[in-house]
């Protein structure tokens, strides 16, 4: 992968990752107290219990996407970073276009679904 390439991604990725963290801390400033004194009844308590619940389930994707994220900008430091970790081949361009924090080149992630499913 060439340098002008290597730059977009890490550019990329560190959008991102910014935009991530700033919805972070306004979950955390904003979303992540509940004042039930304030709610009039059960059913709305019960209402805002449930999207609180949805938005920290939605939170812990991110977490979990933002370590991807953060891979991927450690790969591209230490210069591994489109390389397939199954099979040590270049990951073609196409799929980490779609998919900056890619680790697998597309016939090792089929490889992987299908041994996923026939153990499901």
């Amino acid at each position: 992968m060439n340098k002008k390439d290597l730059k977009r991604f890490k550019d990329i990725l560190q959008e991102e990752r910014t935009a991530l963290i700033r919805n972070a801390s306004k979950t955390l400033t904003e979303e992540a107290t509940l004042d039930v004194s304030e709610l009039p009844d059960e059913i709305d308590q019960a209402s805002a219990e449930y999207s609180q619940s949805f938005i920290f389930r939605l939170r812990d994707r991110e977490k979990y996407y933002l370590s991807k994220i953060d891979k991927a900008l450690s790969k591209i430091e230490a210069g591994e970073f489109g390389i397939c970790e199954e099979c040590s081949e270049e990951i073609s361009l196409k799929r980490i276009e779609a998919r900056p924090v890619t680790t697998l080149c597309i016939r090792c992630k089929e490889e992987q679904e299908m041994e996923e499913r026939s153990y499901g």
